[in-house]
């Protein structure tokens, strides 16, 4: 997982890099300077509207008890694609706004989905504390707060 994180965050400027000299080859340095702004607005307004629908589910999902487990998948996708859509540059603007395309996040969440298995912990019965003390085991002198004074 290590080495796959190093590699990303090697090629990703290098990409960055290419696209920039590429574009700005066939629109010039300010059309392609100024995609990149627009770009970073647009992603922040669309991470705006869709943040807060994603917020709205989740409360209504909350409300009718259930776990938002969808719901919070998508506003975990949606930050990570606001984050990309803020940092300069087309490749991680394209990465971001298909993060923000439902259909891709629907894509993404099966995949992850069928490679993960969810294990539960929380248990139903609560806590209930013994009647009986427990036998002390040997060697041990179970004492009463009565049966005992500091020095």
């Amino acid at each position: 997982m290590g080495r796959l994180l190093l590699i990303v965050f090697m090629l990703v400027p290098l990409i960055e890099i290419a696209c920039f000299v590429v574009i700005g080859r066939a629109i010039g340095l300010w059309p392609t300077l100024a995609g990149v702004v627009i770009m970073a607005i647009a992603g922040a307004l669309i991470l705006r509207f869709q943040g807060m629908a994603i917020m709205a589910e989740i409360r209504a999902t909350m409300a009718r008890g259930a776990l938002p487990a969808r719901a919070l998948a998508d506003a975990m996708m949606v930050a990570i694609a606001g984050l990309l859509l803020l940092a300069p540059g087309y490749f991680t603007d394209l990465v971001g706004l298909l993060l923000l395309v439902p259909p891709v996040r629907s894509a993404i969440y099966g995949f992850l989905g069928r490679r993960m298995r969810v294990v539960s912990t929380a248990s139903t019965t609560a806590y209930s504390r013994p009647q009986d003390p427990l036998p002390a085991s040997k060697g041990t002198i179970d004492l009463d707060e009565s049966d005992w004074r500091e020095r």
